[in-house]
């Protein structure tokens, strides 16, 4: 079995429902069941949240939500895998075997069907053995970064770097915050995401956008907006 997973806690103090609050449209958790469910590559897919209007709304869009999450599994310092691994215990148990396994955010409206597919197909053809998840890479060289000191004077973390060109330095990565795919073994080992053996899908930077803050949801709602002319127009 090939499994979604899609972590959606209840609770949100930056954004208060942030995974059932309405973006373009929709509730936010929608648009991440609306990319599993169109790529082709998951056999069923699971909403992991200890809240029942989560739930209902995830039920709504057709995602399935089997069970609660537990109360030491729904904190807000508990981390993405132990909640799928959790759901693939679960799973398992009900369901089957599971052989592959995709974490997918609820508050990832700019995933694809699409690049869920390519990840699948590179999981599984290069025999990764930890994941293959979304990424993109940094605006501006990471290596010319800077803090802020007491006082307001600043200080590079690598003065060397001063005055090397841009071209020069070693291109850095981030994790797109969208999906992971993984054997079902990695999330049950504990497996790190961004570790020596997974493999990176480099997304364009114009469709990634974290959403902590309501400036980021603004920001990404103006992105989406322009990715989607057609869906806009259409209403």
């Amino acid at each position: 079995m090939r499994l979604g997973v899609i972590p959606a806690r209840g609770g949100s103090k930056r954004i208060p429902g942030k995974n059932i609050r309405r973006f373009c449209g929709k509730p936010m958790i929608a648009w991440s069941i609306e990319a599993a469910r169109n790529s082709g590559v998951i056999d069923r897919l699971l909403v992991s949240t200890d809240d029942e209007e989560v739930a209902r709304v995830a039920r709504e869009y057709g995602a399935e939500t089997p069970f609660l999450r537990p109360a030491e599994l729904a904190d807000d310092f508990t981390p993405t895998v132990p909640v799928v691994k959790h759901a693939v215990s679960w799973a398992v148990a009900s369901w089957g075997p599971v052989e592959h396994v995709c974490c997918l955010y609820a508050t990832a409206p700019f995933a694809r069907s699409e690049d869920m597919a390519i990840a699948y197909q590179r999981l599984v053809g290069e025999v990764v053995t930890g994941y293959v998840f979304a990424a993109t890479d940094f605006g501006f060289p990471i290596q010319r970064a800077f803090r802020i000191k007491a006082g307001g004077f600043c200080e590079m973390f690598a003065p060397e770097n001063y005055n090397v060109r841009s071209q020069d330095l070693e291109p850095a990565y981030q994790d797109a915050g969208q999906f992971y795919w993984g054997r079902a073994d990695a999330f049950l080992q504990d497996k790190r995401f961004m570790s020596d053996d997974s493999k990176p899908l480099v997304l364009p930077r114009h469709r990634v956008q974290d959403i902590d803050t309501l400036d980021d949801w603004e920001r990404a709602e103006l992105m989406w907006r322009l990715l989607n002319p057609e869906a806009v127009s259409s209403r």
